[in-house]
């Protein structure tokens, strides 16, 4: 969670919301991503999606079934899908998102009949998430 806070880190001085991802399996990371949608003018450039891919890569394969993804906010429907549909074993995520968060917060996707259900651990790193996020949120309000 460490490394997906650094992550997020890296988000916020480059203005994007800060959110960090990193996917790992057998205790090495082999994938990170972080939101790059402001630069990349793109819905789908979110921390999660990106870490997704560069796992896929890393491993050669799409099924992620012995990995677990660490992100710093809970994720959202996208996110969540994608966890899915990537066979994630176990998603650990630090903040609660009250208004997308996907998992529990707005909805949860994995209580739904798909195929899979990864196991969830919340609030790792929780305060440390939330942080970066409000203060993040509170420079860009400074600003207007």
């Amino acid at each position: 969670m460490r490394e997906a806070l650094r992550l997020a880190q890296e988000a916020a001085q480059e203005e994007e919301v800060p959110i960090g991802a990193v996917v790992v399996c057998d205790g090495e990371i082999v994938g990170t991503g972080r939101n790059r949608r402001e630069r990349g003018k793109n819905a789908l450039y979110h921390a999660e999606i990106e870490a997704i891919d560069n796992a896929c890569k890393t491993l050669g394969g799409w099924r992620l079934h012995k990995c677990d993804l660490y992100v710093t906010l809970e994720p959202c429907p996208m996110c969540t899908g994608a966890i899915i549909n990537a066979r994630i074993k176990t998603l650990i995520y630090g903040a609660s998102d009250p208004k997308a968060g996907s998992t529990g917060s707005v909805t949860n996707l994995f209580e739904m009949p798909y195929n899979h259900k990864p196991e969830v651990i919340a609030g790792v790193m929780a305060d440390e998430s939330r942080a970066l996020l409000q203060e993040f949120f509170k420079k860009l309000r400074e600003k207007k």
